[in-house]
């Protein structure tokens, strides 16, 4: 049974104070790049149990008399229709639906920054259409030489030449759909302009991850390599820091690799640089409220077995590279992750060698590991879905759905639905269960028991349908999977 590692209360209260302490260093007047996801940081969730996904968001929540957000966009990104990956929509969508939910927080949403900004037909039009919503926008320019030519950045033809983004507040939160949108080099901007009109103002980056004062070696750093190895990042110990302040501090390549040439551009714009270290630059205080380091250590470790079981199935599917695979594989022999950290994984190929067919096993909030197999009627995903609600609710072998609820939409699905196989999908024997639950109070019991699996992990022996990961993903249900097809056809939907 996963713990509470984690003091979630005490990070929304910490990390605000630092916040405030940093605005005040710099006279009132702080761009806070920040990296990762703001409300659903479903990673940090997973890897530090208790960190609530939205606690970066309900942090600035406590801080909205002083925020003001800004939301950064590439134009070329605009151009090719870039999409985000976990949520399968347009760059574009997203900064609409971005400000939706800042303005639903009470958050204050100043502006949207359109960088790289080159006279891009697709970007101008989104100009046009964010203008016509009432949305003040801006436009940066490419600069040649960008981020090593100082002498040129730090000029009217370079910064210089960007639109200076009005501000009214004294926390600017920096924040963009996702990587490459020029969170940085907006700060860099605004600090550059503000020099120029004498007002006094400070950068800093909020990234949660790795974790600046966890060793290197730490699972829950390892995690993050994990999360990123699809990527060229690596963390690394900060030799700035360590030469500045004779301690350790982890970081990662790119901050360690830009700092002299940022600490150039601070010296160029304001006479010094405010930091001796790209750790320096940092408000992260994720690391100083964790209260159970072994609950973290465990729940890491089951991350990145998931991570790699992921990229199995990735590199199977044409997504993904075999590097990727083989970083993996040195992340888990650096963190212990082996496969009997997630006791699923051996239940799981057990009841598919004694069953001869796909089959699942998922590990109870009380640690209980229970199992499901596929059937005439119900896939391996609905089988052990059904088996866990029953378990933690204490319900017994006791039948939930009648057969005359399922053989109907069994033959719906074959017979008029055109499918070959009848047997019901995740979402699907959810709505019968619910129809069972009209007269069948142990299918109503075993209903109010979904939330009582969030956060738990099952692992299957077979690749899932895409209608099941994503409905045991809205369960909260962490899944992984044998890189494996249950049939031998060629194409998979």
């Amino acid at each position: 049974m996963t713990g509470i590692g984690f003091d979630n209360q005490k990070y929304l209260t910490t990390q605000s104070e630092q916040i405030k302490k940093r605005i005040a260093q710099f006279g009132g007047k702080l761009y806070l790049e920040f990296g990762g996801k703001l409300f659903d940081d479903y990673h940090a969730s997973r890897v530090l149990p208790g960190f609530e996904p939205d606690s970066k968001i309900r942090m600035l929540q406590q801080l909205k008399d002083d925020v003001e957000i800004v939301i950064t966009i590439n134009a070329a990104d605009i151009e090719k229709n870039k999409v985000r990956g976990d949520l399968g929509i347009t760059y574009v969508d997203d900064v609409l639906r971005l400000i939706d939910i800042f303005r639903g927080m009470g958050l204050f949403v100043g502006s949207v920054v359109m960088t790289r900004y080159n006279g891009q037909t697709a970007a101008e039009a989104f100009l046009k259409r964010l203008t016509a919503l009432g949305i003040r926008c801006y436009r940066h320019y490419p600069i040649a030489g960008y981020p090593s030519a100082v002498q040129h950045i730090v000029s009217d033809e370079g910064l210089g030449k960007n639109d200076y983004i009005e501000t009214s507040h004294s926390l600017v939160v920096v924040t963009a759909p996702g990587p490459g949108s020029g969170k940085m080099a907006t700060c860099l901007s605004q600090l550059y302009h503000d020099y120029k009109r004498g007002i006094s103002s400070g950068y800093a980056k909020f990234e949660t991850f790795p974790i600046w004062n966890l060793p290197l070696s730490h699972p829950v750093n390892l995690a993050y390599e994990a999360a990123t190895a699809d990527l060229d990042d690596v963390n690394m110990l900060d030799p700035f820091h360590l030469e500045a302040y004779g301690k350790t501090a982890v970081n990662y390549n790119r901050d360690v690799e830009i700092f002299p040439v940022l600490n150039a551009i601070f010296e160029k714009i304001q006479g010094e640089s405010p930091y001796k270290s790209p750790t320096d630059m940092g408000v992260n205080m994720a690391g100083n409220c964790i209260v159970d380091d072994g609950v973290c250590c465990q729940a890491s470790r089951m991350e990145i077995l998931r991570r790699y079981y992921t990229a199995c199935v990735e590199q199977l599917q044409g997504k993904g590279e075999e590097e990727t695979v083989m970083k993996l594989e040195l992340v888990m022999r650096k963190a212990g992750a082996t496969k009997e950290v997630c006791p699923a994984i051996d239940a799981a190929l057990q009841k598919e060698a004694e069953t001869g067919a796909p089959a699942g096993a998922m590990i109870l909030p009380d640690g209980r590991v229970v199992t499901g197999k596929t059937s005439d009627t119900l896939g391996a995903a609905s089988a052990l879905l059904l088996n866990a609600l029953k378990a933690v609710g204490g319900i017994g072998d006791f039948e939930l759905i009648s057969a005359t609820v399922l053989e109907p939409v069994c033959n719906l699905k074959t017979r008029y639905l055109g499918h070959r196989n009848p047997r019901l999908h995740t979402d699907e024997v959810l709505m019968a269960l619910t129809i069972s639950a009209l007269t069948n109070p142990l299918a109503e019991l075993a209903q109010q028991q979904l939330p009582k699996l969030k956060g738990c992990d099952a692992h299957f022996t077979v690749i899932l349908s895409d209608v099941d990961a994503k409905l045991l993903k809205k369960l909260g249900i962490n899944v992984s999977c044998e890189p494996k097809y249950e049939t031998k056809k060629l194409y998979h939907k």
